[in-house]
């Protein structure tokens, strides 16, 4: 288990015991009737959106795998999954880094598990740094407001 990176710095997980993870094969492969009520989905950072859009209402965290601080495709994941509706929790695990955070959370992740080795590399206050990912965004002077 890591460590658990949101806009107020370092955490524990606090879903780890409560949910049950699977992975995308067994969503896959079960029935509804199978699944359990509520649940974890690990998926790949190259993952069809809209194969799991049917699920979204059972899943409550959903976490995308960074096999790579340089491949950025669980960015672009993250965003079609809160374009097709997903609403749960969604966390970047493995290689991501804190340049990498204002990111993170300007597409659609709620936070991002580190290893204990990434956060002796990269202390907490350098997280913080980029906890005000709201600020200096230029794209939201673009958005329509509501």
């Amino acid at each position: 288990m890591g460590i658990i990176v949101t806009d107020a710095g370092f955490g524990e997980d606090v879903l780890a015991d409560r949910l049950r993870t699977l992975p995308i094969e067994a969503l896959q492969a079960a029935d509804r009737d199978d699944l359990p009520g509520e649940f974890a989905l690990s998926i790949a950072n190259d993952a069809d959106a809209d194969e799991i859009a049917p699920f979204f209402a059972w899943i409550r965290l959903i976490e995308i795998a960074f096999p790579s601080f340089q491949d950025g495709r669980g960015f672009s994941l993250a965003r079609r999954l809160r374009q097709a509706g997903y609403r749960g929790k969604l966390r970047a695990t493995g290689h991501v880094i804190a340049d990498q955070y204002a990111h993170a959370r300007r597409v659609g992740f709620d936070e991002v598990e580190i290893s204990g080795d990434l956060a002796a590399r990269q202390p907490e206050e350098q997280w913080l740094a980029r906890a005000g990912w709201q600020n200096h965004f230029y794209q939201k002077r673009l958005q329509a407001t509501a």
